[in-house]
């Protein structure tokens, strides 16, 4: 896939008030920064795993279509399990590359483990939301981006299982830079904000955001847990009310749609904006994928509200 661009956006850097420079991953082939991860999955599986005959994973959405999408070139079936309450518009999307969809579970972690048992039962491989070479996949965003717009001095990105954040710190320190780099929590899905602050993996028993779906986890992993707590400055917590007032922004002041993941960044720059005068300051952008009742809701200022698939 071709790079994506990194662009600066006059009407945002006046909004935080120093120079912004945003990732642009809603340019993918999927709209999001997932499918970098799942195109180097799949060609490693394919090499390792000749005889793979299908593949079951678990999302809420942007995973779910990069795994298909992917698959889709080496003629691999792939099942995916999602939410009951999951995007519908991702549904869509993630059987239109081919994927069978199941709902399943009340949130992420209850698909995960059904889509474990399912690929365990059935003899499938299993595609976890956390794997080596979907953060190398991952990380060939950052490496653009510093590319694109060196110097910089910080910046944020969105925390899910955290393999956008951990290719960003492995990148960043692969090339010796100094630039701080901060993740990006739901306030309403913030066990990796309390696993930074307690240094050691927190779990919690529930999440409740509707605009941070793609950060919605309340069971981080061991390996990104210790990746961003030795590599990250801080995590912010960004309330569904400040996602939606970037989700706005970045309508109103570059025309791009950003889901509530890719709108997260921005949110907690503009929460920190004292702090970053005279900085220069990124964001990832990491999808575009909101359903369009969601993102009108959010435009005219209406709580979002999101029924079953």
């Amino acid at each position: 896939m071709p790079p994506t661009p990194q662009r600066v956006w006059p009407l945002l850097a006046e909004r935080l008030g120093t120079e912004l420079w945003v990732k642009h991953e809603n340019h993918t082939p999927i709209g999001a920064f997932k499918v970098r991860g799942g195109l180097i999955y799949l060609d490693e599986l394919t090499r390792q795993q000749p005889d793979c005959s299908g593949i079951v994973t678990a999302t809420r959405g942007n995973h779910g279509q990069s795994i298909p999408f992917a698959a889709r070139a080496f003629g691999l079936p792939v099942t995916v399990l999602c939410p009951t309450n999951n995007s519908t518009e991702k549904v869509r999307a993630m059987r239109a590359w081919g994927a069978e969809v199941e709902l399943y579970g009340v949130d992420f972690e209850e698909s995960r483990q059904e889509a474990v048992r399912r690929a365990e039962q059935e003899g499938q491989h299993i595609v976890g939301p956390f794997h080596e070479p979907l953060v190398r996949g991952v990380a060939t965003y950052a490496l653009e981006l510093f590319r694109g717009a060196p110097d910089l001095d910080v910046v944020y990105v969105p925390i899910g299982m955290g393999s956008g954040c951990c290719g960003l710190i492995t990148v960043r320190d692969l090339l010796g830079l100094k630039t701080e780099i901060v993740g990006v929590v739901s306030a309403g899905a913030d066990c990796y904000a309390q696993s930074f602050e307690a240094g050691r993996v927190v779990p919690t028993n529930a999440t409740d955001t509707v605009l941070g779906d793609g950060m919605d986890c309340r069971a981080p992993w061991e390996e990104p847990v210790g990746i961003i707590n030795k590599g990250a400055a801080r995590v912010v917590r960004v309330t569904d009310d400040e996602i939606a007032e970037a989700m706005r922004a970045y309508y109103t002041d570059t025309h791009y749609v950003a889901e509530g993941a890719g709108a997260a960044p921005l949110a907690a720059a503009l929460q920190e904006r004292d702090k970053l005068a005279g900085k220069r300051v990124g964001v990832i952008l990491s999808g575009g994928n909101v359903d369009a009742a969601l993102f009108a809701a959010v435009l005219s200022g209406r709580t979002p509200t999101r029924t079953a698939a």
